[in-house]
């Protein structure tokens, strides 16, 4: 338990302390608030937003757009660990269930999200269409503290529920990329991120390991981490950054291509195991030399994002949380039953059917990718406002899931 408390404490506390700081401001002086917001501190930059014919480097754009991509970089860890390393947690047929339940737990919201739009008739589902991804999103800090809280550290339910949420945060860089670009589309700028990646890979992780084979001293490989480090990656990084932000594609998702290129570990024990923190992989040090500067990134993400006046609060709110809390549990039970018990790939042992619901209860959590997807979905204005409340109330689903596990008489156990 002191790992994943000491997850939060790293990478949540200071995300919350900056989203309440923010919600105070933007309610007692909002004029203030979001000339903060958009201090420019850069006019005539080479990155940033374009107005009239230039870019302007905003304090907003420097978190969402620059920052952000490091937040995005160690998600993008997480998932390339599960999917591509022995014992990952989305690999094999154990995977195939909570996979399945990730898709309802997607396109549950969805559902919910745009029906209910278009039952309050067509110019509300016009203005909130484009947010259909938000009640997707799933925050894994505070999920899996949650499904711990609900069903105790030693209950299959908490590995599941994991797996789903690495699952949903894998989908959620997808819809990021493909449906949410940040300009014009101009795919020829992504050769720039693939021949960084390709370069950085094939120089410093590829051919030391080559010149190295059948040596198990490895001296080149030892001298590159040594005197090289994580130097090429950075500048890597910053390239396929710059290709992203060219391409019309997010730039917060630049750094995405330069992960699986990092020398990794032989085996993912998972992001909340008391054994990740021995590594000392190149990946995992980069992970860990990230933490603290991550903490002040999210701070900041927290105080430029959740200002939000509550006189904002309208129909988008209660359609982002309906997604959440109704969508869910409803996706992810129809789902993983069809996955266990129609496809027949099982739940894991000791887990029941109605767990599920509860599972979809506590992945209801959208909170940090849901507050960063309505920041993209809609220009700023007042839907905007409204989508980011229904991300921050969705912390109400930790109530909900308490209150679901005490109705399905889920009974906790301990590791």
């Amino acid at each position: 338990m002191y790992r994943v408390w000491n997850f939060i404490t790293n990478y949540s506390l200071l995300l919350i302390f900056g989203a309440l700081i923010a919600l105070v401001w933007a309610n007692t002086n909002p004029e203030s608030y979001h000339h903060f917001v958009e201090f420019p501190i850069w006019d005539h930059a080479p990155i940033g937003h374009l107005h009239d014919g230039h870019r302007t480097l905003t304090l907003h754009y420097l978190v969402n757009d620059v920052l952000m991509a490091f937040f995005f970089a160690i998600a993008a860890k997480e998932v390339w660990e599960a999917v591509i390393l022995k014992n990952g947690s989305l690999r094999g047929k154990k995977a195939a269930t909570p996979l399945i339940a990730t898709a309802g737990g997607m396109f549950g919201p969805i559902a919910v999200y745009l029906g209910l739009a278009l039952f309050l008739g067509s110019d509300t589902y016009e203005a909130v269409k484009n947010g259909w991804a938000i009640p997707t999103a799933t925050d894994i800090a505070f999920s899996y503290l949650v499904g711990r809280l609900v069903f105790g550290a030693g209950h299959p339910a908490v590995r599941f529920l994991l797996q789903l949420a690495i699952a949903d945060d894998a989908a959620g860089l997808i819809i990021l990329a493909i449906f949410y670009p940040s300009g014009e589309l101009a795919p020829e700028w992504l050769l720039v991120s693939l021949a960084a990646a390709v370069a950085v890979f094939a120089l410093f992780n590829w051919l030391p390991r080559h010149l190295d084979r059948g040596n198990q001293d490895r001296p080149n490989s030892t001298w590159v981490r040594q005197k090289i480090s994580f130097w090429p990656y950075l500048i890597a990084g910053c390239i396929s950054w710059y290709g992203f932000m060219r391409a019309g594609i997010h730039p917060a998702l630049g750094l995405l291509p330069i992960v699986p290129t990092i020398p990794h570990a032989d085996r993912a024990f998972g992001i909340f195991s008391e054994a990740e923190q021995y590594l000392t992989d190149l990946l995992n040090y980069i992970e860990h030399a990230l933490k603290h500067p991550v903490e002040i990134v999210l701070f900041f993400f927290g105080l430029l994002n959740a200002g939000v006046e509550f006189s904002a609060i309208s129909e988008p709110t209660w359609l982002v949380l309906a997604g959440l809390l109704i969508g869910k549990p409803i996706g992810v039970l129809i789902m993983g039953i069809i996955g266990a018990h129609i496809l027949r790939f099982g739940l894991p042992e000791g887990m029941r059917t109605i767990d599920l619901f509860v599972i979809g209860c506590v992945a209801a959590i959208g909170f940090t990718v849901s507050l960063f997807v309505a920041s993209v979905a809609f220009p700023g204005g007042p839907v905007q406002d409204a989508a980011k409340m229904g991300a921050l109330f969705s912390f109400g689903a930790a109530g909900v899931s308490i209150l679901a596990g005490m109705l399905c008489r889920v009974q906790k156990r301990q590791l």
